[in-house]
Order: structure tokens, then C-alpha cells, then sequence
């Protein structure tokens, strides 16, 4: 992703992106956070294209830690260098972290209520809903190809219905996936 793919019209200034970053830590549950993003990023703001964010995306799912971090760390820096980076994170994870401690406060007041495990499995029902969003949202194009839906369908096979790990996984597919789409392979 080089920085001539971004928008060119205007880069946010630090306390934007901190601001944009932080309503998005604010309204998002679980896999949704990716949507908002993309939203944001791509439909909203116009300060990357909708390829340079799909790679954005990719090269976070390859770092350790949460996805929509990375994500948000690396559109950051393209943006704004190192202080876009850590205004993007630190507006994404503040909400959460706030959430987090105020929740975890109460639930150690309250875990053994069965009001508060099914406030739980509510929120996880939700969750869920975010995260088959986001899917739908991030492989509309994809699953309109027969390769893509071939690779698809093979990671799904081999993690949910064989239980392989991640890495070996990774270690499968990347390979055929880089083959399958290195340049000129399907022109």
C-alpha cells in the first residue's frame, strides 16, 4: 500500500483521526469494528481506496493482536506517520479500555445474577451479528469469484470442520492463494 493510493483531497490532522478512531472504539462491538472502519476509511471520509484498505486489512491479519488495531495503526501512519499511528490506536482502544474496567468492576459485584449472564449472551449474540456483517461487507467481491470462493471454502474446512490450527492453516492455503493470484496468473 504506498502512500499515492491514499486520497489525495486532505490527510486528517491528528486530532481527527484520534476523534474518527475514538467514536468508532465507542459504537463498535466485537468483528464489527472492521465495518466501521472500512466505513469511515472508505465510504466516509475518502482517505483510502477501497484495494489500499482490503490490503491494510491484510497485512494486519498477518501481525499479532486484533485486527482492527493493527488496522488502525497502520492506516494511521500512512496518514499521519508514527503520531497518526498512535492518535488512531489510542482513540480506538480508550472506549473499550474505559468499558472494560467500568464492566469488570461491576461484574465482580454481580457475576453470580443471572440478569448479568444474560446480558452476556446477549452481547455475544451480537457480536456475532457484527462479525457475519462484516464478512458479508469485506467479501462481497470476493464471493463472486469461483477461486476465491474454492479458497474460502477450504480455510473453512480445514479450521472448523478438520480443527487444523491457524499457522498450519496458513501454511496451506497462503501458498495456493499467492499462486492462484500472483500477477498475470488469471488475465
Amino acid at each position: 500500500m504506498s502512500d499515492t493510493t491514499l486520497a489525495a483531497p486532505a490527510r486528517p490532522g491528528l486530532g481527527e483521526l484520534f476523534f474518527q478512531f475514538l467514536i468508532i472504539g465507542a459504537i463498535s462491538f466485537g468483528g464489527g469494528i472492521v465495518a466501521y472502519e472500512r466505513s469511515l476509511l472508505v465510504d466516509q471520509k475518502k482517505w483510502v481506496d477501497a484495494d489500499s484498505f482490503m490490503a491494510a486489512l491484510a497485512l494486519s491479519q498477518t501481525l499479532p493482536g486484533l485486527n482492527s488495531v493493527n488496522l488502525a495503526a497502520i492506516v494511521g501512519q500512512r496518514l499521519a506517520g508514527l503520531s497518526g499511528a498512535i492518535a488512531s490506536v489510542v482513540g480506538l482502544i480508550l472506549p473499550g479500555a474505559i468499558l472494560v474496567l467500568i464492566l469488570g468492576i461491576l461484574y465482580e459485584n454481580s457475576h453470580n445474577n443471572p440478569l448479568a449472564n444474560l446480558a452476556l449472551a446477549a452481547v455475544a449474540a451480537a457480536a456475532t451479528g457484527l462479525i457475519a456483517n462484516t464478512v458479508r461487507e469485506l467479501g462481497r467481491k470476493r464471493f463472486r469469484d469461483p477461486l476465491s470462493l474454492a479458497l474460502i471454502a477450504v480455510t473453512f474446512t480445514l479450521m472448523s470442520i478438520l480443527k487444523l490450527s491457524l499457522p498450519l492453516v496458513l501454511a496451506i492455503v497462503f501458498p495456493i492463494a499467492l499462486w492462484f493470484n500472483r500477477p498475470g496468473a488469471r488475465s
